[in-house]
């Protein structure tokens, strides 16, 4: 699921859907099951999200309403690497007050059902909880299931990489795979932008950086990690509140108390057996992901980093607690350890799927303190990954604010190129350059 490839500045522009991405959303943008078969559900609808909190849809509607009108300027304050001032300053105001309601455990909830809704969005951050950018994740995501929502690409996450992809290759661009590149001496380029971690650019550029940039990038921090579980399922997860079937996402967390207990374990480096669980089954919004009576199911659980154990058991477990009868469904199952992420993909060291830990300093100064943290001091050479401001997620803001200091301080160009697709090339056919 990614809420922010629909509502990103980046995504906007570049509209995937008439790429020929549809981004299709569920039912429910996420659940969040209790003991007991209860379950909490964040609907597209807004008044239909506060009509189920019963108490507290009067709570709720004051924490999302405004966020949901100023949804442009909060989404894009946020994703905007916080070093300009942003087109609309109400939304600062409004995530402020808001993150420290949060901090404070003064944002008004009092049911169990609606306080479990709102944490289990902050546990995105795989941080301490609470915390003020738990908080402000919570508020971005919690807000856009009720605006853009929590969509799926149709086909799968591969389509958005696809699309990125044919639009490089459009305007002249080849790809290269299969080669492991082990020293920037390998690459003649201009400019070279490196979506690596920190750890990655040390490992490429080694004694080439100056000591004082090698010890600040030392000095990044990363997360705790993730341990990934793959099921193929003969049906729909019997879920013990039929209606969760219907939810896009899932959070498998229990009360709010469990869940901060948990991910503070998991930011501390102690191994819980009840983790923070987060849970999709793509055929519940894409029906073209079910075939043949067999279906995918996918779920992460957050774990200290390093983290050797395969969690497909305990995952298993979590998802029985609340969909009895799930064990029987499963036709094969595969897990991946927090600690072999890492193989998977070099910018999840320990498992940390954020490429670096979200702590308040490290939300704004990533990867080192800098007025423009993409620039590294060698020469045209550029960090654009998610180490970098505004941080993780499928919003390509990172890559875009990136790309933007690189025109103008390799090229002179300060006005960004177009990226939507009906501008991909000119009336003569050839690519419009530099992109």
């Amino acid at each position: 699921m990614h809420p922010l490839a629909a509502a990103s500045a980046f995504f906007r522009e570049f509209d995937l859907p008439a790429r020929g991405v549809p981004l299709l959303r569920a039912p429910i943008a996420y659940a969040h099951p209790l003991d007991g078969g209860s379950a909490a559900f964040a609907h597209h609808e807004l008044a239909r999200t506060c009509d189920r909190l019963g108490p507290d849809g009067r709570r709720w509607r004051r924490l999302m309403a405004p966020l949901v009108r100023h949804s442009t300027g909060v989404t894009d304050f946020l994703l905007s690497g916080l070093r300009s001032l942003p087109r609309d300053v109400t939304a600062p105001l409004l995530l402020g007050t808001r993150v420290l309601g949060h901090l404070l455990r003064s944002d008004g909830l009092r049911t169990e059902a609606a306080r479990a809704l709102l944490t289990g969005v902050a546990a995105h951050a795989v941080s301490r909880l609470p915390s003020p950018p738990a908080g402000a994740i919570a508020l971005l995501l919690g807000h856009l299931a009720h605006t853009t929502g929590w969509p799926l690409p149709q086909g799968g996450s591969v389509r958005i990489a696809e699309a990125l992809v044919d639009d490089l290759r459009t305007h002249g661009g080849t790809v290269h795979t299969g080669h492991r590149v082990t020293d920037l001496a390998e690459l003649d380029a201009r400019v070279i932008m490196l979506d690596t971690t920190p750890h990655g650019l040390l490992s490429l550029a080694g004694d080439r950086l100056p000591p004082r940039y090698r010890r600040a990038l030392d000095r990044f921090r990363y997360g705790p990690g993730a341990a990934k579980a793959d099921f193929l399922v003969s049906e729909p997860i019997p879920w013990a509140d039929p209606e969760v079937g219907r939810a896009g996402t899932v959070h498998l967390g229990g009360a709010r108390a469990d869940m901060l207990a948990a991910e503070n374990a998991a930011t501390r480096g102690v191994a819980t057996q009840e983790p923070f669980v987060l849970l999709v089954d793509p055929a519940v919004t894409d029906p073209g992901r079910a075939a043949g009576g067999r279906r995918p199911v996918w779920a992460y659980a957050h774990l200290p980093n390093g983290d050797t154990r395969d969690l497909v058991p305990l995952i298993t477990r979590r998802i029985e607690r609340y969909a009895p009868g799930f064990t029987d469904t499963v036709i094969a199952a595969r897990g991946v350890p927090a600690a072999e992420y890492e193989t998977y993909n070099p910018n999840y060291p320990g498992g940390d799927i954020g490429a670096g830990a979200i702590t308040l300093t490290q939300s704004v100064f990533r990867p080192v303190p800098a007025w423009n943290p993409y620039r590294t001091p060698l020469p045209g050479v550029y960090l654009c990954s998610a180490s970098t401001p505004p941080g993780p997620g499928v919003h390509g803001m990172c890559g875009h604010l990136a790309a933007k200091a690189a025109l103008h301080q390799e090229f002179g160009i300060t006005t960004t190129p177009r990226l939507g697709p009906q501008d991909t090339a000119g009336a003569t056919g050839h690519p419009r350059g530099p992109h």
